[in-house]
C-alpha cells in the first residue's frame, strides 16, 4: 500500500463508520419528529422501518457483487451518492410518498457504504483485518453514542430535524471528496466480471464460509434479542422494593451500560486480537458471552447489573468473525454482502421467534432463547478455522 494512501484509507473507514453509526441510531428519534411533522401514523412508521431495512439488505448483496466486479471505489461512490440524495430528499420531503422514496435511498446508500468499507478493510489489511474491523466498529459505536447527543442539542435550540439530515449529507459529501482522491491499486479493483449471483451462492459450498455466516446470524439474533426484549423481561419480574417505574429506569441504565461496554470492548478488541489471534479471541469471547448471560439470568433479581458484562463479551465477536471471513475467499465484497444479509435476517427473525415463544410460554422462556443462541455461537466458534494470510 502506498504510504500516501494510508491517511485516505483510514479516513474513509473510520469517518464512514462513525457517520453510519450515527444515522442508524437516530432513525427512531428522527421518525418520531417526522411522525408529527408530515402526519405519519404508527403503521406508516412501521412501513418506513421495513423499507429502510429492505433497502439495506438489497444494497448489501448488490454492493458486494459490484465491489468484486468493478472495484471498491465504484461501489462506495454509488453508495455515497445515494446517501446524499436520500438524506437531502428526506430532509426536504413534506409528503409521506416522497419521504418513503428518499428513505429507501438512505437505506440503499447505508447498505452499499457499509459493505464497501467492510470490503476495503481486508483488501488493504489482510492479516490484521480483525484488528481494523474492531476499531472500525468501535467508531460505529461512538457514532451511535455521540449523534443522539447532537440531536438533543439541535432540538433544544428548536432546530428542525430536517437540518440534521441535510447536515449529514454535507458530511457524506466530504467522504465522497476523499473517496474521489483515493486511487486503488489494480489488485484492489479486482474487476472480476465472472462474479455473478450464481458465484456468490456457490460461496455457501465452502463449509467454513457457511459456519461464519451462521455465526453472524445467531450472534445478531442474540444481540438484537437482548436489546429488544431485556427491558420487557426485566420489568415483568417481581423484584422486592421496586415498582414498575424503578424497574424501567434500571433496565434502561443496564441497556445504556451494555452499549458503553460494547463500544469500549471494540476499541480494546483490536489489541486483544493482535495478542491472541482471531480464532482464540472468537472462542474466548463466545464462552465469555455464554457464561455472563447464564450468570446474569440466574442472579437477575439480586445482581441485575451483571447483565452489562454481556455487552463487553459480545463486543468483539461480529468484527472478529468478519476478519476471519475475509481470509476465506477472494470475493471479499460478495462475502461481506452475505454477512450483512445474514445479520439483517438474524435481527428480523429473532423478533418473531422470541415474540411467539413469549406469547405462548411467557417472556421468561422467550428470553431464555438467548442462551440457546449464544450456546450455538460457542459451538460454531470452535468449528471455525482461520487460514494464514499475510499483508501485502
Amino acid at each position: 500500500m502506498q504510504k500516501i494512501q494510508r491517511p485516505v484509507i483510514f479516513f474513509l473507514i473510520f469517518a464512514t463508520m462513525f457517520v453510519l453509526g450515527g444515522i442508524q441510531n437516530t432513525k427512531g428519534i428522527i421518525l418520531e419528529k417526522v411522525q408529527n411533522d408530515i402526519q405519519l401514523d404508527i403503521s406508516q412508521v412501521g412501513v418506513m422501518v421495513s423499507v429502510f431495512q429492505i433497502g439495506f439488505l438489497l444494497a448489501s448483496l448488490v454492493a458486494g457483487i459490484l465491489a468484486d466486479r468493478k472495484g471498491i471505489k465504484v461501489a462506495m461512490s454509488i453508495g455515497t451518492v445515494l446517501m446524499m440524495i436520500g438524506l437531502v430528499g428526506t430532509g426536504a420531503a413534506f409528503t409521506v410518498a416522497f419521504f418513503l422514496g428518499f428513505y429507501l435511498m438512505v437505506g440503499l446508500g447505508i447498505g452499499a457504504m457499509t459493505v464497501s468499507v467492510a470490503t476495503l478493510i481486508p483488501t488493504f489489511f489482510k492479516e490484521r483485518a480483525g484488528v481494523i474491523f474492531n476499531l472500525a466498529n468501535a467508531l460505529f459505536g461512538v457514532g451511535m453514542i455521540v449523534t443522539p447527543l447532537i440531536l438533543n442539542v439541535i432540538f433544544a435550540q428548536n432546530i428542525s430535524w430536517r437540518f440534521f439530515y441535510i447536515g449529514a449529507a454535507v458530511v457524506i459529501a466530504v467522504i465522497l471528496f476523499a473517496l474521489l482522491s483515493f486511487k486503488p491499486a489494480p489488485s484492489s479493483a479486482q474487476g472480476q466480471d465472472k462474479v455473478t449471483v450464481k458465484s456468490v451462492l456457490q460461496l455457501f459450498q465452502d463449509r467454513q464460509i457457511l459456519l461464519v455466516i451462521l455465526f453472524i446470524l445467531f450472534y445478531v439474533a442474540a444481540e438484537a434479542g437482548f436489546l429488544n426484549f431485556f427491558p420487557i423481561f426485566y420489568t415483568s419480574l417481581d423484584i422486592a422494593g421496586m415498582d414498575a417505574e424503578h424497574k424501567a429506569a434500571t433496565a434502561a441504565y443496564i441497556i445504556a451500560s451494555f452499549a458503553f461496554l460494547f463500544t469500549i470492548g471494540r476499541f480494546v478488541g483490536g489489541f486483544i486480537i493482535y495478542k491472541l489471534g482471531e480464532r482464540r479471541t472468537l472462542i474466548a469471547f463466545s464462552l465469555f458471552a455464554l457464561v455472563s448471560l447464564i450468570v446474569g439470568r440466574l442472579f437477575m433479581t439480586d445482581f441485575s447489573y451483571l447483565m452489562m458484562l454481556f455487552g463487553l463479551a459480545m463486543s468483539v465477536l461480529f468484527p472478529t468473525a468478519q476478519g476471519i471471513a475475509s481470509k476465506l475467499t477472494k470475493q471479499a465484497g460478495s462475502l461481506q454482502g452475505l454477512i450483512y444479509v445474514a445479520s439483517g435476517l438474524g435481527g428480523a427473525v429473532v423478533g418473531i421467534v422470541i415474540g411467539q415463544v413469549s406469547k405462548t410460554f411467557g417472556i421468561g422462556n422467550g428470553f431464555n432463547l438467548l442462551i440457546l443462541f449464544t450456546a450455538i455461537i460457542c459451538l460454531l466458534a470452535f468449528l471455525i478455522r482461520t487460514p494464514k494470510v499475510t499483508d501485502q
